[in-house]
């Protein structure tokens, strides 16, 4: 049994400026949430990402730009009394057809499913065009395939699912019909100027799609 001393822990200093600015160009470039595990590859050592994320969570608590959790990390969100007067001026993204929202609520809430599962739930077909919206979403995704005849595919949420949807993770899920409902609206600060508006769809209806 060695006799060496054992050495104390390295002790975690206080977030200081720089680590608070490091920490908060990294949230704003980032296209996605940051977590604790990413900043801390920036930082010293002695630093705790994660005081350092709830220091720059605490600076920006009550101004028009707030530090949310989401996804499993941080992200600069509008805040969420500001967010209806921006959407005189800034366009709200194009909200997806009822018939991929219900799917969606169905894919979110029984996941994994096949897609024959929920052509069961929701009473009618599911056409390709209402998938190949929620892919270019990136709002779901193949999660393997069932072991039964013929192999189904398996569907399931992504982490942009939680973005989009101000979530931290599954376990924040609102109910059903309110998943249905327009997700709050949370643009982010950039310095470019916002996309022109593209025209609203026309309402698919069931009968619609299933002749899809």
């Amino acid at each position: 049994m060695s006799d060496a001393p054992i050495e104390p822990p390295v002790a975690a200093e206080p977030p200081d400026e720089e680590s608070l600015r490091l920490a908060e160009a990294l949230v704003f470039a980032s296209a996605g949430p940051v977590g604790g595990r990413a900043l801390s590859q920036l930082l010293p050592d002695t630093v705790d990402a994660d005081a350092v994320i709830a220091a720059l969570r605490e600076r920006y608590a009550g101004r028009g730009v707030e530090l949310v959790e989401v996804a499993g990390g941080v992200q600069f969100r509008t805040a969420a009394d500001l967010a209806p007067r921006l959407r005189k001026v800034i366009e709200v993204p194009r909200r997806l057809p009822r018939a991929a929202m219900e799917t969606l609520a169905i894919i979110a809430y029984h996941q994994p499913v096949t897609r024959a599962e929920i052509e069961e739930i929701r009473g009618t077909s599911l056409s390709q065009q209402t998938l190949d919206a929620l892919l270019e979403a990136n709002l779901v995704a193949p999660r393997g395939r069932r072991e039964t005849p013929g192999r189904p595919t398996l569907w399931g949420t992504t982490p942009q699912f939680l973005v989009q949807f101000g979530l931290r993770d599954l376990r924040e899920l609102p109910r059903r019909e309110d998943l249905l409902l327009e997700p709050p609206s949370t643009p982010q600060p950039t310095d470019e100027a916002p996309p022109a508006a593209e025209p609203e769809p026309e309402p698919v209806s069931q009968d619609d799609e299933a002749q899809a």
